[in-house]
């Protein structure tokens, strides 16, 4: 697995499954803003799927890229993707804020969306994605990483849907981060309109979280909080937020995302989910397991039977990119439903506009 220092550049490597013969299922990468695409690209290539083109308009991103994945074509323009019949998918990772548009462009072009997280920063989007989704039966999927793309995150959700600790409850999540080199970071990671803010953008991966583990189909955000502690020179970025939901089935939710971790980490975030039950908890240490081991996806388990420490590295694997490319050639939905994909992007922008402001 690999993980850059800073999780922008997250991007996991696994083994390779495929579920599709050569050439069966053809994507496409465009928009190489966030440093996600890889994930995504990596998740979709181990699952069997080819990647045919490269589209963005910086020369030197699709050089990068290319050092990658040296066989793909590099596209004249984003009309050239979305003009090839043999596409069936386009995974792209844009700016926030022009991801709801792209995928729509996409979605009228014939093809199945996959972006990276946040998929969108109004509701007025969301609301044209919806509608397009509805006109055309096409799926504008997300890449929710820190749950998708960690295997204990992915068995984790295996032990819930299989009793292992009754009925889930509540669901903890802490998402902190770290900046990295804050001059490295594009000049779009520190303005409101364009990355949305904090709680729509990271807090999309907890949201996301607490609605598949708890089985909530909607919540109601009942507080929520951004701040600016220790960045007053982009006054615009947050880089600290929370909030707390309850679900329509009863069930409760607190999460905290911050970008404040510290340079003697040995990762870029020590990011942790506890999954209450009434028969037990689970404990996922998703990067590290701080002053023990440098290896990430480490899950605890407590029931009345006892205590487990489970370490599931190489173990587990990542099968929702597999699950992705059938249910787009069988047009289902075992990977994800559009329903959860569209809810916890809805929520996620209703925490980021109800959130009080906690420093000036």
């Amino acid at each position: 697995m690999a993980q850059k220092a800073d999780g922008m550049n997250y991007a996991p490597q696994g083994k390779v499954r495929p579920v599709v013969k050569a050439g069966e299922f053809i994507f496409a990468a465009a928009y190489l803003e966030h440093g996600h695409i890889y994930g995504q690209c990596n998740g979709l290539i181990e699952a069997g799927a080819e990647l045919k083109w490269v589209y963005d308009p910086d020369a030197k991103k699709v050089e990068a890229f290319r050092a990658k994945y040296p066989t793909v074509q590099v596209a004249r323009s984003f009309d050239e993707i979305l003009d090839d019949p043999a596409v069936k998918l386009v995974a792209a990772a844009a700016i926030p804020n022009v991801r709801g548009g792209i995928g729509c462009r996409v979605m009228a072009a014939g093809k199945d969306y996959f972006t990276d997280k946040t998929p969108f920063t109004t509701l007025e989007q969301l609301a044209q994605a919806r509608q397009v989704v509805a006109d055309t039966g096409l799926k504008y999927m997300v890449y929710f990483s820190e749950r998708l793309h960690v295997e204990c995150a992915m068995h984790a959700g295996d032990l819930v849907q299989g009793g292992a600790i009754g009925k889930v409850i509540q669901v903890l999540g802490l998402g902190p981060h770290r900046i990295g080199d804050k001059a490295g970071r594009p000049p779009w990671f520190y303005e409101h309109l364009r990355y949305g803010g904090i709680l729509c953008d990271i807090g999309s991966h907890q949201i996301e979280q607490y609605l598949f583990y708890s089985g909530a189909t909607d919540a109601t955000v009942t507080q929520a909080a951004i701040a600016n502690y220790g960045n007053a020179d982009t006054p615009e970025f947050e880089d600290f937020g929370e909030a707390s939901l309850v679900g329509n089935n009863a069930t409760s939710n607190y999460f905290r995302v911050d970008w404040f971790t510290p340079r003697g980490l040995s990762t870029w975030g020590d990011g942790r989910t506890v999954i209450l039950g009434t028969k037990g908890y689970i404990e996922l240490r998703k990067y590290v397991d701080v002053g023990r081991a440098a290896v990430g996806d480490q899950l605890y388990l407590v029931d009345d039977n006892g205590e487990q420490h489970l370490s599931v590295t190489g173990q587990v694997g990542y099968r929702f990119f597999g699950e992705l490319i059938l249910d787009c050639l069988n047009r289902t939905e075992q990977a994800m439903s559009q329903a959860h994909a569209f809810k916890a992007a809805e929520l996620c922008l209703k925490a980021q506009a109800a959130a009080r402001r906690l420093t000036p």
